[in-house]
Protein backbone atom coordinates (compact mmCIF):
# COMPACT_ATOMS: atom_id res chain seq x y z
CA UNK A 1 0.00 0.00 0.00
CA UNK A 2 1.01 3.40 -0.28
CA UNK A 3 0.22 5.47 2.58
CA UNK A 4 1.02 8.89 3.23
CA UNK A 5 1.36 10.34 6.74
CA UNK A 6 1.07 14.95 6.84
CA UNK A 7 2.99 16.05 9.91
CA UNK A 8 2.38 19.73 10.12
CA UNK A 9 5.37 21.39 12.00
CA UNK A 10 6.25 24.76 13.68
CA UNK A 11 9.39 24.49 15.87
CA UNK A 12 9.80 20.77 15.71
CA UNK A 13 13.47 20.75 15.08
CA UNK A 14 14.18 18.33 18.52
CA UNK A 15 11.22 16.23 17.62
CA UNK A 16 11.23 15.54 14.00
CA UNK A 17 14.29 13.54 13.01
CA UNK A 18 13.23 10.63 15.24
CA UNK A 19 9.41 10.91 13.94
CA UNK A 20 10.32 10.19 10.43
CA UNK A 21 12.88 7.35 11.34
CA UNK A 22 9.97 5.45 13.02
CA UNK A 23 7.46 6.12 10.14
CA UNK A 24 10.02 5.34 7.56
CA UNK A 25 10.49 1.60 9.09
CA UNK A 26 6.96 0.77 8.59
CA UNK A 27 6.34 -0.83 5.31
CA UNK A 28 4.01 1.04 2.69
CA UNK A 29 4.15 4.30 4.85
CA UNK A 30 6.07 7.82 3.59
CA UNK A 31 5.74 11.57 5.06
CA UNK A 32 4.63 14.52 3.88
CA UNK A 33 5.89 17.68 6.14
CA UNK A 34 4.34 20.72 6.25
CA UNK A 35 6.16 23.48 7.98
CA UNK A 36 4.92 26.47 8.84
CA UNK A 37 8.33 28.51 8.05
CA UNK A 38 9.47 27.18 11.60
CA UNK A 39 11.75 29.74 12.95
CA UNK A 40 14.34 26.90 14.28
CA UNK A 41 15.20 25.46 11.23
CA UNK A 42 12.47 22.63 11.17
CA UNK A 43 11.81 23.39 7.61
CA UNK A 44 15.89 23.29 7.16
CA UNK A 45 15.84 19.60 8.76
CA UNK A 46 12.84 18.90 6.76
CA UNK A 47 14.45 19.40 3.47
CA UNK A 48 17.72 17.72 4.42
CA UNK A 49 15.84 14.79 5.26
CA UNK A 50 14.07 14.92 2.26
CA UNK A 51 17.00 14.35 0.49
CA UNK A 52 18.19 11.54 2.24
CA UNK A 53 14.62 9.20 2.22
CA UNK A 54 14.17 10.72 -1.51
CA UNK A 55 10.63 9.77 -2.64
CA UNK A 56 9.40 8.69 0.56
CA UNK A 57 9.57 12.18 2.52
CA UNK A 58 8.39 15.40 0.92
CA UNK A 59 8.32 18.61 2.68
CA UNK A 60 5.78 21.79 1.85
CA UNK A 61 7.57 25.08 2.80
CA UNK A 62 4.95 26.72 3.75
CA UNK A 63 5.56 30.92 3.78
CA UNK A 64 4.10 31.87 7.55
CA UNK A 65 2.58 30.33 10.56
CA UNK A 66 -1.13 30.08 9.80
CA UNK A 67 -2.47 27.30 11.97
CA UNK A 68 -3.20 23.44 11.89
CA UNK A 69 -6.08 23.87 9.64
CA UNK A 70 -4.57 25.85 7.21
CA UNK A 71 -1.29 23.81 7.18
CA UNK A 72 -3.85 20.38 6.66
CA UNK A 73 -5.56 21.80 4.32
CA UNK A 74 -2.99 22.07 2.18
CA UNK A 75 -1.43 19.08 2.66
CA UNK A 76 -4.29 17.30 1.96
CA UNK A 77 -4.88 18.92 -0.97
CA UNK A 78 -1.35 17.79 -2.60
CA UNK A 79 -2.70 14.50 -0.89
CA UNK A 80 -4.98 13.74 -3.36
CA UNK A 81 -3.08 14.85 -6.13
CA UNK A 82 -0.55 12.31 -5.40
CA UNK A 83 -3.07 9.06 -5.53
CA UNK A 84 -2.42 7.66 -2.23
CA UNK A 85 -4.22 4.56 -0.80
CA UNK A 86 -4.82 6.12 2.77
CA UNK A 87 -3.91 9.69 3.91
CA UNK A 88 -3.37 9.86 7.78
CA UNK A 89 -2.76 12.37 10.31
CA UNK A 90 -0.73 12.94 12.89
CA UNK A 91 1.36 15.53 15.45
CA UNK A 92 5.24 16.07 15.47
CA UNK A 93 5.84 15.89 18.89
CA UNK A 94 5.84 12.65 19.57
CA UNK A 95 1.96 12.78 21.55
CA UNK A 96 0.85 10.87 18.44
CA UNK A 97 2.78 6.91 18.66
CA UNK A 98 4.38 5.75 15.51
CA UNK A 99 3.29 2.06 16.43
CA UNK A 100 -0.32 3.27 16.29
CA UNK A 101 -0.30 3.84 12.84
CA UNK A 102 -0.47 0.47 11.19
CA UNK A 103 -3.59 -0.46 13.57
CA UNK A 104 -5.18 2.37 11.98
CA UNK A 105 -4.71 1.53 8.37
CA UNK A 106 -5.55 -1.61 9.58
CA UNK A 107 -9.07 -0.20 10.84
CA UNK A 108 -9.34 1.94 7.57
CA UNK A 109 -9.79 -1.05 5.00
CA UNK A 110 -13.41 -1.38 7.14
CA UNK A 111 -14.21 2.13 7.42
CA UNK A 112 -14.20 5.30 5.82
CA UNK A 113 -12.22 7.70 9.02
CA UNK A 114 -10.06 5.96 11.66
CA UNK A 115 -9.45 8.17 14.64
CA UNK A 116 -6.89 7.60 17.04
CA UNK A 117 -8.94 7.71 20.42
CA UNK A 118 -8.27 8.72 24.01
CA UNK A 119 -11.54 8.35 25.16
CA UNK A 120 -12.64 4.67 24.32
CA UNK A 121 -11.52 1.09 26.10
CA UNK A 122 -7.99 0.82 25.75
CA UNK A 123 -7.17 4.61 25.46
CA UNK A 124 -4.94 6.28 27.76
CA UNK A 125 -3.67 10.12 28.09
CA UNK A 126 0.13 9.99 29.72
CA UNK A 127 1.96 12.77 31.63
CA UNK A 128 -0.76 14.86 31.21
CA UNK A 129 -1.15 17.92 33.78
CA UNK A 130 -4.57 17.62 35.11
CA UNK A 131 -6.06 20.81 33.68
CA UNK A 132 -5.28 19.79 30.01
CA UNK A 133 -7.19 16.38 31.06
CA UNK A 134 -10.03 17.87 32.60
CA UNK A 135 -10.07 20.82 29.36
CA UNK A 136 -9.97 17.75 26.44
CA UNK A 137 -12.63 15.70 28.25
CA UNK A 138 -14.81 18.82 28.50
CA UNK A 139 -14.16 19.90 24.92
CA UNK A 140 -14.90 16.37 23.78
CA UNK A 141 -18.43 16.78 25.87
CA UNK A 142 -19.40 19.77 24.41
CA UNK A 143 -18.88 18.96 20.81
CA UNK A 144 -20.99 15.90 21.35
CA UNK A 145 -23.24 17.59 23.40
CA UNK A 146 -24.34 20.09 20.70
CA UNK A 147 -23.67 18.48 17.30
CA UNK A 148 -25.02 15.13 18.91
CA UNK A 149 -22.21 13.40 17.85
CA UNK A 150 -21.71 9.75 18.82
CA UNK A 151 -17.61 10.00 18.73
CA UNK A 152 -15.70 9.72 21.67
CA UNK A 153 -12.88 11.52 20.64
CA UNK A 154 -14.32 14.52 18.45
CA UNK A 155 -10.87 16.69 19.22
CA UNK A 156 -8.33 13.72 18.49
CA UNK A 157 -5.40 14.69 15.93
CA UNK A 158 -4.73 11.25 14.78
CA UNK A 159 -6.50 9.94 12.18
CA UNK A 160 -6.38 7.40 8.84
CA UNK A 161 -8.74 9.24 5.85
CA UNK A 162 -9.91 7.20 2.99
CA UNK A 163 -9.07 9.65 0.31
CA UNK A 164 -12.20 9.70 -1.47
CA UNK A 165 -13.80 11.14 1.98
CA UNK A 166 -11.20 13.71 1.71
CA UNK A 167 -12.21 14.68 -2.19
CA UNK A 168 -16.09 14.96 -0.58
CA UNK A 169 -15.13 16.69 2.53
CA UNK A 170 -15.00 20.24 0.21
CA UNK A 171 -11.67 20.35 1.89
CA UNK A 172 -11.08 24.00 0.38
CA UNK A 173 -14.06 25.31 2.35
CA UNK A 174 -13.22 24.51 6.03
CA UNK A 175 -12.48 27.80 7.88
CA UNK A 176 -11.27 26.64 11.13
CA UNK A 177 -7.72 26.24 12.72
CA UNK A 178 -6.25 24.88 15.71
CA UNK A 179 -8.37 21.74 17.25
CA UNK A 180 -11.47 23.27 15.77
CA UNK A 181 -10.27 21.78 12.34
CA UNK A 182 -10.43 18.04 13.15
CA UNK A 183 -13.92 18.64 14.71
CA UNK A 184 -15.68 20.41 11.43
CA UNK A 185 -13.50 17.97 9.09
CA UNK A 186 -15.07 15.00 11.33
CA UNK A 187 -18.66 16.63 11.33
CA UNK A 188 -18.56 16.95 7.24
CA UNK A 189 -17.52 13.23 7.78
CA UNK A 190 -20.33 12.16 9.49
CA UNK A 191 -22.69 14.44 7.42
CA UNK A 192 -21.90 12.73 4.20
CA UNK A 193 -23.00 9.68 5.99
CA UNK A 194 -19.58 8.41 6.53
CA UNK A 195 -18.78 5.24 8.55
CA UNK A 196 -16.18 6.51 11.25
CA UNK A 197 -14.84 4.14 13.89
CA UNK A 198 -12.43 5.10 16.96
CA UNK A 199 -9.42 2.91 17.93
CA UNK A 200 -7.60 3.29 21.04
CA UNK A 201 -4.35 4.71 21.65
CA UNK A 202 -2.14 6.45 24.05
CA UNK A 203 -1.64 9.93 23.43
CA UNK A 204 1.71 11.13 25.68
CA UNK A 205 2.64 14.96 26.61
CA UNK A 206 5.07 16.12 24.48
CA UNK A 207 8.96 16.13 25.98
CA UNK A 208 10.68 18.97 23.68
CA UNK A 209 8.80 22.18 22.76
CA UNK A 210 6.08 23.93 23.81
CA UNK A 211 2.11 23.30 23.56
CA UNK A 212 0.59 25.65 20.66
CA UNK A 213 -2.67 25.84 22.76
CA UNK A 214 -3.95 29.66 22.81
CA UNK A 215 -6.91 31.16 23.80
CA UNK A 216 -7.66 31.92 20.13
CA UNK A 217 -7.53 28.18 19.57
CA UNK A 218 -9.96 27.59 22.20
CA UNK A 219 -12.46 30.27 21.72
CA UNK A 220 -12.75 29.22 17.89
CA UNK A 221 -13.78 25.68 19.27
CA UNK A 222 -15.99 26.91 21.40
CA UNK A 223 -17.97 28.79 18.48
CA UNK A 224 -17.87 26.44 15.80
CA UNK A 225 -20.02 23.78 17.06
CA UNK A 226 -22.63 26.21 16.63
CA UNK A 227 -21.89 27.54 13.51
CA UNK A 228 -21.95 24.13 12.38
CA UNK A 229 -25.54 23.54 13.92
CA UNK A 230 -26.80 26.28 11.53
CA UNK A 231 -30.00 25.18 9.91
CA UNK A 232 -29.11 23.89 6.45
CA UNK A 233 -25.59 23.77 6.83
CA UNK A 234 -24.09 20.86 4.49
CA UNK A 235 -20.47 20.36 3.30
CA UNK A 236 -20.36 22.02 -0.15
CA UNK A 237 -20.99 19.19 -3.08
CA UNK A 238 -17.49 18.42 -4.17
CA UNK A 239 -15.57 18.75 -7.62
CA UNK A 240 -15.14 15.21 -9.85
CA UNK A 241 -11.85 13.70 -9.31
CA UNK A 242 -10.25 10.82 -9.66
CA UNK A 243 -11.38 9.50 -6.12
CA UNK A 244 -15.00 9.05 -7.74
CA UNK A 245 -16.38 6.71 -5.41
CA UNK A 246 -18.81 7.22 -2.23
CA UNK A 247 -17.59 6.48 0.72
CA UNK A 248 -19.72 3.95 2.71
CA UNK A 249 -22.87 4.44 4.14
CA UNK A 250 -22.76 2.59 7.05
CA UNK A 251 -24.00 4.23 10.13
CA UNK A 252 -21.26 5.65 12.58
CA UNK A 253 -19.78 3.46 15.42
CA UNK A 254 -18.25 4.84 18.47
Amino acid sequence: MDIVVLVPTYNERDNLAALVSRVLALDGFRILVLDDASPDGTGALAAELSRQHHGRVQVVHRPRKEGLGRAYVDGMRRALAQHPDLVCQMDADGSHDVDDLPRLVAAARDCDVAIGSRYVAGGATVNWPLYRSALSLAANAYVRTVLRLGIHDCTGGMRCWNPAVIARLSIDTVTSNGYAFQVETLFRALALGCHVREVPITFTERQYGSSKMSAGIMLEAFTLPWRLRRPGWRPEPAVQNDYGASPSRHRQKA
